[in-house]
């Protein structure tokens, strides 16, 4: 059973940065891939950035050159450092994990119908 745990959410002012954590437990496949998605009060759930366990990234055009996802193997923790925030940025953040690698060539954030697991979400408060 994969359980993702997230935390690092809070409010912030606009330009301010944070860092977002996960931490996954029985992720045992050798193919895998996770991800960040979000989701702002009244809007659908979107990608945000995502990492496999070939090393393969890819990021939303919304994000690119402010955010970066790493993966630390040795914790089992996914990360999301946020950089330049923006008011836009304000959503709950939801960790999921899946047992494919990323889709695409080049990678791709696969759609979040897609995932097989997420988390229960760490919100994001980006103030003016």
């Amino acid at each position: 059973q994969v359980q993702l745990v997230e935390s690092g959410g809070r409010s912030v002012q606009a330009g301010g940065s944070l860092r977002l954590s996960c931490i996954a437990s029985g992720l045992t496949y050798t193919s895998y891939s996770m991800a960040w998605f979000r989701q702002a009060p009244g809007n659908e759930r979107e990608g945000v950035a995502a990492i496999d366990s070939d090393g393969s990234t890819a990021y939303e055009d919304y994000v690119k050159g402010r955010f970066t996802i790493s993966f630390d193997n040795a914790k089992n923790t996914l990360y999301l450092q946020m950089n330049s925030l923006k008011p836009e940025d304000t959503a709950m953040y939801y960790c999921a994990a899946d047992p494919r690698l990323l889709p695409g060539d080049p990678p791709l954030v696969p759609h979040p119908g897609e995932v097989n697991y997420y988390g229960q979400g760490t919100q994001v408060t980006v103030s003016s």
